[in-house]
């Protein structure tokens, strides 16, 4: 008795091999890549603005009449009078409005993430009111309140108190308007800086483990936040070293307003402050990036 086992016909294709894998489908060719030439205009247009001026101010200040090429004016920097008063009292200033605008920003955007989620826009609101206020109105305000204070409240013991932060040596009024002015760009920093990380999560884990809120904040938070620190306190350094209509208004001798006082005399001289100062900050940007770049490779 014959066995009765199906037979299986297979039907073989032209052009392929029984047993074998089948083809892939070709793949659909792709849309050719074209050259992103807009990239390079912008980044053409913006090396124009930025370096043509630059290099106008430079060639300026090394080119003296008759005598031909000459770094004397970048020699008479560190000698040239006031100028290591003016940067030092910029400097001074720069620090103290950076702590104040710390101390300021960062627990209120942690305090409203962690409690009060809905008075963010409140907050950014605020933080950013100053963006559309023009300093020479700002100023203004500030100039009325200084003239009256002294004024009515000479009989009373705010009377000095208006009178100290006016101090030349150093004048508190001027932190206290610049915190006003760096606030948009610090809380800009700061914002972005606690929205890369969990602070819910890390918050409620060290709160679990028995930490104390000043102790989350100084132990568990700010460490991560380093970098958006740092931008936040270079944004507000680079605001303090540029700003000069405040300075200038109610006259007092920052660094800026140095670099103006001898642009009557010592036009050289003032354009390789200006140009020496810019290089500064540049290399202070480059390696805050640096710094930022390793923080996040080493995470």
């Amino acid at each position: 008795m014959a066995s009765l086992t199906p037979q299986v016909t297979t039907q073989v294709t032209p052009g392929t091999v029984p047993g074998a894998a089948p083809a892939p489908a070709p793949s659909r060719p792709g849309r050719p890549r074209r050259p992103r030439v807009w990239r390079g205009v912008v980044l053409a247009l913006a090396a124009v603005y930025f370096l043509v001026p630059l290099i106008a101010s430079f060639v300026f200040t090394v080119k003296v009449p008759n005598q031909g090429f000459s770094l004397d004016a970048y020699g008479q920097i560190f000698s040239a009078e006031g100028f290591g008063g003016s940067l030092l009292l910029s400097l001074g200033l720069g620090v103290a409005t950076i702590v104040l605008v710390l101390l300021l920003t960062l627990p209120a955007a942690v305090a409203v993430r962690l409690g009060a989620p809905r008075l963010r826009p409140v907050l950014e609101v605020v933080c950013t009111l100053p963006l559309v206020v023009p300093p020479i109105t700002f100023v203004a305000g500030i100039s009325t309140v200084l003239r009256w204070g002294p004024d009515y409240l000479a009989s009373t013991p705010f009377y000095q108190t208006m009178i100290a932060v006016q101090n030349p040596d150093f004048p508190v009024v001027l932190v206290l308007a610049y915190v006003v002015l760096a606030l948009p760009f610090a809380y800009r920093s700061l914002d972005a800086g606690l929205g890369a990380i969990d602070v819910r999560t890390l918050s409620e884990a060290a709160r679990n483990l028995g930490a104390s809120w000043p102790h989350v904040l100084l132990r568990v938070i700010i460490p991560n936040m380093r970098s958006a620190m740092a931008s936040a306190s270079f944004l507000t350094l680079a605001l303090v070293l540029g700003e000069f209509t405040i300075a200038r208004l109610l006259s007092f001798q920052t660094f800026p307003n140095w670099i103006y006082r001898i642009s009557g005399s010592q036009a050289q001289v003032s354009v390789a402050v200006s140009v020496f100062s810019l290089l500064i900050t540049w290399l202070l940007l480059l390696a805050l990036s640096s710094a930022g770049a390793r923080q996040r490779s080493g995470s």
